[in-house]
C-alpha cells in the first residue's frame, strides 16, 4: 500500500514543466519585489511601516517557501511539495493588493508592469501545479488497482 504522498517508482512524471513554472514566477516575483523596494516611496498609499528591506524579506521568505516545494516534489514528498508550490504561487495574486489601496491609473506603467507580470506567472504556476497533481492522483490510482 502507498502512502498518499509518495510516488510509486514506476510513475514517471516530467516535472520540468513544473520546474519552468516555479523559475518564471520566481523570476517575475523578484522583479516586482525589486522595483517595489527600490521605488517604495513612489508605489501609491502603501503602509508607512513598510520598508525596502521588509520587502525583500517577504520576497525571501516565501521564495523559501517555494524552493523547499520543488525539493520536497523532486523528493518523496510531491503532494506536499505541490501544496507548498501552491502556497507560493499564491502569493503572487497578493500583488492586486496594490489596486485596493490605488487605482491602476494611480501606478506607472513600469508598477502595472511588474504587478501583472507577477500575477500572470503566478496564474501559469497555479494551473501547472493542477494539472501536475491531477496527472500524479490519476497515476497513484492506476498504480494501486
Amino acid at each position: 500500500m502507498n502512502h498518499i504522498d509518495t510516488i510509486p517508482r514506476s510513475i514517471a512524471i516530467r516535472k520540468e514543466p513544473l520546474l519552468i513554472a516555479a523559475l518564471a514566477y520566481g523570476a517575475a516575483s523578484f522583479t516586482h519585489h525589486a522595483h517595489n523596494a527600490t521605488f517604495l516611496n513612489q508605489y501609491p498609499n502603501l503602509p508607512l511601516w513598510l520598508s525596502s528591506a521588509g520587502v525583500y524579506a517577504a520576497w525571501c521568505a516565501v521564495t523559501v517557501v517555494g524552493i523547499v516545494g520543488l525539493a520536497l516534489v523532486r523528493g518523496k514528498y510531491p503532494l506536499t511539495g505541490l501544496a507548498m508550490l501552491g502556497v507560493y504561487g499564491a502569493y503572487g495574486l497578493d500583488g492586486l493588493a496594490h489596486y485596493a489601496v490605488a487605482p491602476v491609473s494611480a501606478h506607472t506603467s513600469t508598477m502595472n508592469l511588474t504587478i501583472w507580470l507577477e500575477v500572470a506567472t503566478a496564474v501559469v504556476l497555479l494551473t501547472t501545479i493542477a494539472i501536475f497533481t491531477l496527472k500524479l492522483l490519476k497515476e497513484q490510482r492506476g498504480e494501486s488497482r
